[in-house]
């Protein structure tokens, strides 16, 4: 699956391509969705509660300073790449953002059931063409049935209820 979209004179291309993970890296991408699902949520209360008590809405920064006291206190929150759970915070302002802006429904919370994705803002790389190496699982067996052109910005790994896994390369190859 190939999108192409515009954005300020720069060209993105998102490329879908099929991963297949060993057992123990399926393990660890199970945790990484656990606890990028258990923080979505736990901020989702939290900025509730702020909300309610204040009568004004918690930004991405302070979100992120919040993911280190919980890091303290929650220490399987370290299992997972610390730029996997800053995107949340990043995904959970944003969406606040478009809430109020009126280009989107109230953030929901999120369950363990249907599809599980986390993003990686940086550190993914294409090895030797049939690989994907994510920060904290490794190198994953991959199908690329296209060449990745330009920069990466941002992978996101998803697996649906069939349990088939996949990563979606958001890539910019800096045509205007």
């Amino acid at each position: 699956l190939i999108t192409e979209y515009y954005y300020t004179k720069h060209m993105f291309t998102a490329t879908k391509i099929r991963i297949y993970p060993t057992a123990k890296q399926e393990k660890t991408l199970t945790r990484a969705f656990g606890c990028a699902r258990w923080l979505w949520n736990n901020n989702l209360v939290e900025t509730q509660k702020v909300y309610q008590e204040s009568g004004k809405g918690v930004g991405q920064f302070v979100l992120n300073k919040r993911l280190l006291a919980l890091k303290k206190e929650f220490e399987w929150l370290a299992e997972t790449h610390s730029q996997v759970l800053q995107s949340v915070s990043l995904n959970m302002s944003r969406a606040f953002i478009n809430f109020f802006e009126r280009r989107a429904k109230y953030p929901k919370f999120k369950s363990k059931h249907g599809k599980q994705s986390i993003q990686y803002p940086q550190g993914v790389k294409i090895v030797e063409g049939c690989k994907v190496f994510l920060p904290k699982i490794g190198h994953v067996k991959a199908v690329v049935h296209r060449e990745i052109v330009g920069t990466i910005k941002t992978v996101t790994v998803s697996c649906n209820q069939a349990g088939q896994y996949f990563a979606s390369i958001l890539t910019e190859n800096g045509v205007i």
